[in-house]
């Protein structure tokens, strides 16, 4: 055993748990624990980041204190009729019970108990392990890059009567996460959005009041059409930066969730981003641009400019409030499997992004009723 190794305890698993779910980062777990930090991540890798199910005795089951009274009661040379009844089991439970763990003489309470412990573990294997054609089609419309709750909505919809062929995203999602359950490959999480090998509590931020900027539209003064998504052409956006801060914006449609991507190869200062966006979204028909609602982000500060070019008004978010862009901090999440941190976006051209755009818009929403972006506005103008 490793030098200052320490196996995980009930306890220390019980106070590991509960820290996540408060919003505690491994290190410090492990830090208040005084466990490695490798420790900690890898029991959290092994579970995927879910708790395990406790185990549990049958009832029908010997306990330990009754494999005790066996062993004393053949070391005293009672039959095992008697020790049956002693104990309120059956002869037969009580024969199979000493034959399996060294007959008379050799029966012993603890080892019988570890063995039978340790062969009481028979996980029933998952749906995906079970049913080949279902695990192929899962794990095809995740390399496409489709969200587990994105592939149970398509399942559900496309097999209504064949319950073989749906599955739950939540199956999905514990079947990459546990390897345990040797359905679906691991390589297969680098398509999730987040690219995660176990599951996260979520956390929040609450906003402190700095950064709030005179002189602009506040968000509450936005017309109420725009925050029931009823009429479209109310849009949300944002700046997404790749290495050495190279920048794109992303307009996302409130209404139809439609994606649209804006190159900035010269950089993010304010007169050029106002002019990108006022070219790209002057292309579009006038009932669909109506308002843009931004972050109080200072590439945003020629947006005077921008509302006398395009029509458009443009309204600021709170301090620090991003839930407030909530269709666009999403799409951001969705696009970061196309542009990760990583790449350069300088070396992508705009056709590179309407591309990107193009298949964003064709993969289906749930909050869509499971259609496309792309089909959306044209239902909606029509």
């Amino acid at each position: 055993m490793p030098r200052g190794y320490r196996r995980l305890s009930e306890a220390d698993q019980d106070e590991i748990w509960a820290r996540l779910r408060a919003g505690h980062a491994v290190k410090p777990t492990a830090r208040a624990l005084g466990l490695p930090t490798g420790t900690v991540r890898a029991y959290l890798v092994r579970c995927g980041g879910i708790r395990p199910a406790p185990r549990r005795r049958s009832p029908g089951r010997l306990s330990f204190a009754e494999r005790e009274e066996i062993s004393r009661g053949l070391a005293a040379g009672s039959s095992l009729r008697a020790i049956a009844a002693g104990l309120g089991r059956a002869p037969s439970t009580m024969s199979r019970e000493v034959a399996a763990h060294g007959g008379p003489t050799g029966y012993r309470a603890a080892p019988a108990e570890d063995s039978a412990w340790a062969r009481a573990r028979r996980p029933q294997p998952c749906k995906l392990a079970t049913h080949p054609q279902l695990r192929a089609i899962v794990g095809e419309k995740l390399t496409h890059r489709w969200s587990p709750q994105q592939i149970a909505g398509w399942l559900k919809t496309t097999y209504p009567q064949v319950p073989e062929m749906q599955v739950s995203h939540e199956t999905i999602y514990r079947t990459l996460f546990i390897q345990s359950r040797g359905a679906l490959r691991r390589e297969l999480t680098t398509y999730l959005r987040t690219r995660r090998v176990i599951r996260r509590p979520a956390g929040t931020r609450l906003p402190d009041g700095r950064g709030g900027r005179p002189g602009i539209l506040h968000i509450s003064e936005r017309p109420a059409e725009a925050d029931d998504r009823a009429v479209p052409g109310h849009w949300e956006g944002d700046l997404v930066f790749g290495k050495r801060m190279s920048p794109v914006a992303t307009l996302v449609e409130r209404s139809t969730r439609f994606v649209m991507l804006v190159a900035l190869p010269e950089g993010y200062k304010a007169d050029l981003v106002a002019q990108a966006l006022a070219a790209k979204i002057t292309t579009l028909p006038a009932a669909l641009t109506r308002t843009l609602t931004w972050d109080q982000g200072h590439e945003m500060a020629e947006h005077k400019r921008f509302t006398h070019q395009t029509g458009v008004q443009v309204y600021f978010c709170d301090p620090k409030s991003p839930w407030q862009r909530g269709s666009n901090e999403n799409t951001n999440g969705l696009l970061r499997q196309y542009l990760p941190r990583t790449l350069d976006f300088r070396t992508l051209t705009q056709d590179n992004l309407d591309a990107i755009a193009d298949e964003l818009n064709g993969r289906p929403r749930q909050t869509l009723g499971f259609k496309t972006p792309s089909q959306a506005p044209a239902e909606v103008l029509r």
